[in-house]
Order: C-alpha cells, then structure tokens, then sequence
C-alpha cells in the first residue's frame, strides 16, 4: 500500500489543497493514506499564519489528509532549501512511498531535470562565478543564470515557486538518499500571491478576503470553514497589526550581534537588517527598507521572524529530531498502529515526552512552544490563554472521515 507524503503549510487550507490530495491519492489507489508535514503558527514567506497550526491541522484531516504532523519553528522559516530538507526528512521517517507537490509546470521530467542539475557540483561553480562579477545579483538569479547555460529555457522553471520548492522536495530527497518517489500535480487557479477573480483564489488572496470580512465558502472545502468558523467565533483569528507590534517588542531588546547569529546573515545582511530595524515603521517596512538587490524582502522578513522567535544560525544545522502529531484521524491512527516499529524518529503524541528526547529535542520543541504562546497572544480570548499552552495541547482526533 502507499503512503503519501505532502508538505504542506495550508494557510489557509482550500480547495485547491484539497484537489491536491484528492488527485495524488486517486492515482496511486484509494487505499493510501495521506500524510501532511506542515507548518506551525508560522510559515515559510516569514510571516504569521490566518489560523494556529492545531486548527488548520484539524481542517485539512477533515478535508483529505488522514495524519498531520508538524514541521517543527527553524525549518518552518527558514529558506526553501532548508525548508523542503526538514520536511523530507520527517515524511521519510514515517515511512512514505511517494511524495506530491502542486508546481506550476506540471512536467515532473523536466522538474527532475533542473534539480539533477542544480546537484552538480560544476553548477555552483558557475553561480559563483557568475556572483563574483556581479556582487549585486541575488543568488536565486545567478543560479537561474548558470542553469540556462546548460537547460536553456528549462531554467525559467525557477521563476515560478511552487516549482521552486518542488524542485528544492526532489533535490532533498536525492542529498538524503531517501526512498521517496515525487510526483507533480498541475496547480489551477490564481497564480502563488495573485489577485484574480473568477478562479479559484491564492491563499494570499483569501488571507486578504479574511482580514476584510470577506465571505471565504466558495474557496474552502465545507468540514474546512466549519474548523475556521469556529476559530473566528471564538476571536481566535489573525491580527497581524498586533502580531507586529508584540514581535517588534521583542526585536528592540537585540544587539547588532544578535542579527549576526541569524540563518542568512551573511554578506552582511544581518547588519543591514538590524541597521534598517532602527527605522522601520512596521516589520514589513523594516524588510522594505533592508531589502537590496542581493537581499531579498522575503529573506529579511526570515531573519526578522528568526531574530525574534530565538532562532539561531546553529539551529539548522541537523534535522528534525521528532514527529509530532498535530490531528489524526482512524485511518491516520490504524496506520501508526501497524508501523510504529519501523518508524525512525520518535512520534510525539504528548509534548511533555520531547522533554525526554534529550537536549536537542527539548530545545526545538521549546522554541515552537513559545512561539506559539506569541502567536496565540494576538486572540480577543488572550485573558483565558495560559503560558506553556503548547505544552499542554494534544493531537486533534478526527472522528468519521
């Protein structure tokens, strides 16, 4: 039987995530079970999540997935390379057969092809040759720039980013030696961060319809809204003007040295980041003003959501220490049931047990576990919100799917 992994962040889930597990499920046998590494309170363009991880991990396990896990806070915002090498990692030590990503291409060979060739060690040659006559380029531009020597117009297969992290999945899974097996299923609807009407909307798209009241029904599976309708009902929805602030808090209690320990920091961007921190109006205004040619908005905003959630450079250096379970259903639990023997890395089910995990272990899933008691501060009901709340959440149990 296969097991499916998807790495996933679902902010908010939809139906187009929906469509993606429905689709990669249908072509390899109704029996599989759908397993899902996402994000925690926060993701990967360095930014908040709409709703905390335990809800949308509950929305998508009433939506098609049958096991949610969490990719732990460092992986979470860290760059897409960083990013896919966690996630990976954990849906390879549970054991899945096969991983599926939505990309914009759709051609999986030629997908292959690119990451084959960014594993070539002649390839970093060239994009630091390329970086050596140009200091200025970002380095997500000469690596296009080098790889058209060779693909030609299959390097423009960069510009595009889910092709990026799917590219970024394929090329983990060879630098790891794990036995997954990709596959691609075409997107549909508004492009990534695109405003489009008539089609199926971005979830940049619906994050905005949501901050404006907007009516979300028609863009998210139903047993998903009912999960985000009660959220909302209870005030336990995303307020980034607040969000802001506490972590803007947070930020002017660091030093210069403190934004040179940052992933990223190189070159000299921690410095510019924290020069550009004595200006800035907002976080997204600190990234504005930080952000160069070279240096990314989306890099800055990593190393501003890193300097103030306590991530360091040190952090990234291994791989996920655990799974841990954010919302399982039965098929999930007959599956961890029949597999726990052979599966590599600890399966968190209470979160006192990271305690016991040793050093590392109990460090990252400390890290989550205040970032999480940040996050769940910005909620209307923040007077019945205690400290540790992470420490004290289990997996959400999803009943009849």
């Amino acid at each position: 039987m296969a097991i499916l992994g998807v790495v996933s962040e679902f902010n908010p889930f939809h139906k187009g995530h929906q469509y993606l597990l429905q689709e990669s499920r249908s072509r390899l046998g109704g029996d599989t079970t759908v397993i899902c590494v996402m994000s925690g309170d926060f993701v990967q363009r360095g930014e908040a999540a709409c709703f905390d991880k335990f809800s949308r991990a509950e929305a998508a396990c009433r939506s098609g997935a049958d096991l949610v896990i969490e990719l732990p806070l460092p992986w979470c915002i860290s760059s897409a390379e960083g990013f896919a090498r966690g996630a990976v990692a954990l849906l390879a030590a549970l054991g899945c057969t096969h991983l599926s990503f939505g990309s914009e291409s759709g051609d999986l060979t030629v997908l292959q092809r690119v990451a084959d060739a960014l594993g070539d060690p002649t390839i970093h040659e060239a994009i630091q040759s390329i970086l050596s006559a140009d200091p200025t380029l970002p380095y997500a531009r000469a690596r296009q720039m080098a790889l058209a020597k060779s693909l030609g117009d299959d390097a423009l297969l960069l510009e595009e980013p889910n092709n990026i992290l799917g590219i970024e999945y394929m090329k983990a899974i060879r630098s790891l030696g794990c036995d997954l097996t990709p596959m691609t299923i075409q997107r549909f609807g508004a492009a990534h961060d695109a405003v489009s009407a008539g089609v199926q909307p971005s979830a940049m798209q619906l994050r905005r319809m949501l901050l404006e009241g907007e009516q979300l029904a028609e863009s998210i599976p139903s047993e998903a809204m009912q999960v985000f309708w009660k959220e909302i009902e209870k005030g336990r929805s995303w307020n980034p003007r607040l969000l802001d602030r506490m972590l803007r808090s947070r930020l002017y209690t660091l030093n210069a040295e403190d934004f040179e320990m940052l992933p990223d920091s190189g070159d000299g961007a921690g410095r510019r980041l924290y020069k550009a921190l004595q200006e800035g109006k907002s976080l997204e205004d600190t990234a504005a003003l930080a952000a160069t040619k070279r240096y990314t908005r989306a890099r800055m905003r990593r190393m501003l959501l890193c300097a103030a959630l306590g991530i360091r450079k040190e952090d990234l250096e291994a791989l996920p220490p655990y799974v841990r379970l954010l919302a399982i259903n039965e098929k999930g639990r007959t599956f961890l049931h029949e597999n726990s023997v052979d599966i590599a890395l600890p399966i968190v089910t209470k979160p006192a047990m990271a305690r016991d995990l040793g050093k590392t272990a109990d460090h990252v899933f400390s890290m989550g576990a205040s970032a999480h008691d940040l996050y769940c501060l910005q909620f209307m009901t923040n007077s019945v919100i205690c400290m540790s709340e992470d420490w004290k959440h289990g997996p959400v149990l999803v009943k009849n799917c």
